[in-house]
């Protein structure tokens, strides 16, 4: 993860990541994964994907089903790097 990731994620970007650290988001394990906010089908599946592959959100668990999304280490010092957490 470089310094100047912050710059390089859009609004919908950091707005999912706040949605993530919230505890208010969901990913379906898989090779691209899908993640749900609130329940419903997040609208940007590309900005989801992104930030997994990214290494701002961690990959569920193994098995089927949704499992809750969670910030990693380099996720959680991106929002403390925008000035919103």
């Amino acid at each position: 993860m470089n310094r100047g990731m912050t710059e390089l994620l859009n609004r919908r970007e950091l707005a999912l990541l706040h949605a993530v650290a919230d505890h208010r988001c969901e990913l379906v394990r898989g090779p691209e994964p899908v993640m749900f906010v609130d329940g419903r089908l997040f609208c940007d599946a590309d900005a989801g994907r992104r930030l997994v592959s990214a290494g701002l959100v961690a990959q569920p668990g193994l098995g089927t089903g949704r499992w809750p999304a969670r910030l990693t280490e380099a996720g959680q010092a991106e929002l403390a790097r925008a000035g919103t957490r």
